[in-house]
């Protein structure tokens, strides 16, 4: 059984299963609440794991909720691609879509009680005297000189406010909590600031919006949510969250909860960050194979089970860690080993000529499409007198361990024959450009009647059926475990982390082969059909490891 379908045993999982035993919720409902302004990457895939996860374990529910309240960063792109990726992970949020754009009359109401309560007010210190009258984190903050404006002066303003009578920027509206708290976030926050902005639902009739820290305990409980489900970076907002929960008059009292954030090595998840790679043309987009995102991932051929099985395999926990991207890459290959069919491909093209093959002759040899999969049936290869082989598989002067073709040496073409290499032809450049083989007729499938060994097997494509198709090769995006660790993560990237190979020799099946088909190519790795391109093209999803590398490696 896998481990992602192991029971689990982890605190948000224990607090639920306490919570249904004593009564306290008789249903759990949970949320993924992302804001439309970017594209989703591996880090919220933990997020959507766990919350639909739990919800669905627990016979519950979970809402897919767009925090759309700042309409300047905000794109309906953002939120067709959000639901894209979410489907893609095999999760339905079914009738339960929201936005807290819903919701904005009723947190308008809302914030006009607190100012009839005296829990709020407007303030005019612009964004930078906020910052100095708040203090630091070992001087308290010093309130604000319009803190104590009467209920009345404040209800005004603040419908002007929503009138658009004021500039961006001129007025907020404020909590009234306390001003020397510990937690910063307690310093009177923002609630409401001035935006003139065109919202992508909305349109232009709101003239201010919400703060994050605002609309979203408030919509966590008009939602009903049951268990609030957050990285660890909005701890230090609980205490805020609880106390809009406790002083506006929501319908019901969800809790919020905590847990680590995904952190992999050579990787960097800051959208700051990821943003600047798009901009600053060090990627291809949001959807290169080498980003972290979603899409990227998805492009790249990475099954969504094989995401789902590696988020299956982490701990859910309230400390934070970094985890080995080996870890991630064990799941994609035990997934794609288990699961995608084998097809030969030669990368860097070398010709192999047999000079005893008859003449003309095409013979057509049954290959299993799965080793250990007979359901996945059988295709017809073609074989020929003239072959493609990788480049890489012959050695003029060949080393010791080197167990491919060599002058002389005997290998095995892979489902084929035993070839002898007898000659090789150079350019004017002495590169090595053909083979002149001969082979052994009596060793098809596998046979060696006299019981001979040959250690060699390699791979090839019939020249004469061969398929052109270009092929992305593709590494990590930076060098370093933690890219950032040195200061701009910028500069820790690997500028040959792609390689375009064009004139890559594949065998005729691949010609049909669906966007996105997920496919080994024998002896060089997992590979997977580019989605985002009609030409046939082929990106390395994850490598094979190669003893012979390992070996050349050590020395």
């Amino acid at each position: 059984m896998p481990e992602s379908e192991i029971q689990k045993d982890d605190f948000v999982r224990e607090i639920i299963r306490g919570d249904l035993a004593s009564g306290s919720h008789k249903a759990i409902i949970t949320r993924f609440p992302p804001e439309p302004n970017g594209y989703l990457h591996i880090g919220h895939a933990k997020s959507i794991c766990l919350n639909f996860g739990v919800a669905g374990e627990f016979g519950g529910q979970c809402h897919l909720r767009f925090d759309d309240t700042n309409p300047a960063k905000e794109e309906q792109e953002f939120i067709d691609a959000i639901k894209e990726d979410v489907r893609w992970l095999g999760f339905d949020w079914g009738e339960h879509l929201f936005h807290a754009s819903d919701y904005f009359d009723q947190l308008y109401i809302w914030a006009e009680h607190l100012i009839t309560e005296g829990l709020a007010y407007v303030c005019d210190l612009n964004a930078e005297e906020m910052r100095e009258y708040r203090g630091t984190l070992t001087e308290p903050g010093r309130e604000s000189p319009y803190r104590n404006r009467s209920v009345d002066e404040n209800l005004a303003l603040f419908r002007e406010m929503r009138a658009g009578a004021f500039p961006e920027g001129a007025r907020t509206l404020r909590a009234k909590i306390d001003m020397t708290s510990g937690n910063m976030n307690l310093r009177d926050p923002a609630l409401y600031r001035i935006k003139h902005a065109v919202h992508p639902r909305t349109g232009d009739s709101w003239k201010i919006y919400p703060t994050y820290d605002y609309a979203h305990g408030q919509s966590d409980a008009i939602e009903g949510i049951t268990h609030s489900l957050c990285t660890l970076e909005f701890a230090d907002h609980r205490p805020l969250y609880d106390w809009l929960v406790e002083h506006v008059p929501v319908p019901a009292r969800p809790r919020q909860y905590e847990f680590a954030r995904l952190n992999l090595t050579h990787t960097v998840l800051s959208k700051r960050v990821l943003t600047r790679l798009v901009t600053e043309g060090h990627v291809t987009g949001w959807d290169d194979p080498r980003m972290p995102t979603i899409r990227g991932l998805r492009r790249r051929g990475v099954p969504p089970e094989a995401l789902k099985d590696f988020i299956g395999r982490l701990a859910i926990s309230k400390s934070d860690s970094t985890i080995e991207m080996q870890m991630l890459d064990h799941s994609i290959r035990e997934h794609l080993n288990a699961n995608a069919e084998r097809r030969m491909a030669v990368l860097k093209p070398l010709k192999l000529t047999i000079r005893n093959w008859p003449e003309g002759h095409t013979e057509f040899i049954e290959v299993q499409n799965h080793p250990s999969r007979p359901e996945l049936g059988t295709r017809k290869v073609p074989f020929s007198g003239s072959l493609w082989i990788e480049t890489d598989d012959f050695m003029e002067d060949p080393p010791r361990k080197f167990f491919r073709l060599g002058p002389g040496r005997e290998v095995r073409l892979r489902f084929a024959y035993l070839v002898t290499c007898e000659e090789f032809i150079k350019n004017d450049a002495g590169e090595v450009t053909e083979l002149i083989c001969s082979y052994d007729p009596a060793t098809a499938g596998g046979n060696v009647p006299d019981g001979r060994k040959v250690k060699g097997i390699i791979h090839w494509v019939s020249a004469a059926h061969a398929v052109e198709a270009s092929v992305l090769l593709t590494e990590q995006l930076f060098q370093s475990q933690n890219p950032a660790a040195n200061g701009d993560p910028i500069a820790d990237i690997d500028t040959g982390s792609l390689e375009i190979l064009d004139g890559v020799k594949v065998e005729p099946e691949l010609a049909a082969a669906e966007a996105g088909y997920p496919v080994q190519f024998e002896r060089l790795g997992y590979f997977n059909r580019d989605p985002a391109q009609e030409d046939l093209v082929f990106i390395r999803t994850i490598g094979l490891r190669d003893g012979w590398a390992k070996t050349q490696t050590k020395g």
